[in-house]
């Protein structure tokens, strides 16, 4: 779930994400000028970062008592693990947001309708640097 805190055609895009452990976000990577900072406001919260052919290349938890930001570079393939219970977090872009431009997905991950998702998911839980995508 997503909650939009800008203006169309802001220059600089913000969102409260907010998801429950098992919540599927697919491998994606933004354009290449397209930053992205999130920060958790609640809960805890891993970003696994990929190589382009799905090696995890970095898993970094974030929580309000620990590391709790974190700046993807654009073009850098990536998704979040949400932790039980939940976690909301704060993301903060280069804009403008536009939605059907904004996200490449993963060739290698599930699309939204794939009944393997939770086999993917549960693989996120716990992948670890130097992990293929399976």
């Amino acid at each position: 779930m997503n909650l939009n805190l800008h203006e169309p055609g802001s220059p600089v895009s913000r969102f409260i994400n907010a998801g429950i452990a098992g919540t599927y976000v697919r491998p994606h990577r933004h354009q290449i000028d397209k930053w992205e900072l999130v920060s958790v406001i609640k809960g805890h919260f891993d970003l696994l970062i990929f190589t382009p052919d799905g090696v995890v290349k970095d898993r970094i938890t974030l929580s309000p008592e620990g590391v709790s930001v974190a700046e993807i570079p654009g073009g850098t393939w990536h998704t979040a693990v949400f932790r039980a219970p939940a976690a909301v977090v704060l993301e903060v872009k280069a804009g403008p947001y536009e939605p059907q431009l904004d996200k490449e997905f993963a060739s290698w991950a599930p699309s939204e309708n794939d009944p393997a998702i939770a086999t993917f998911v549960s693989w996120l839980e716990t992948a670890t640097p130097g992990e293929r995508v399976r």
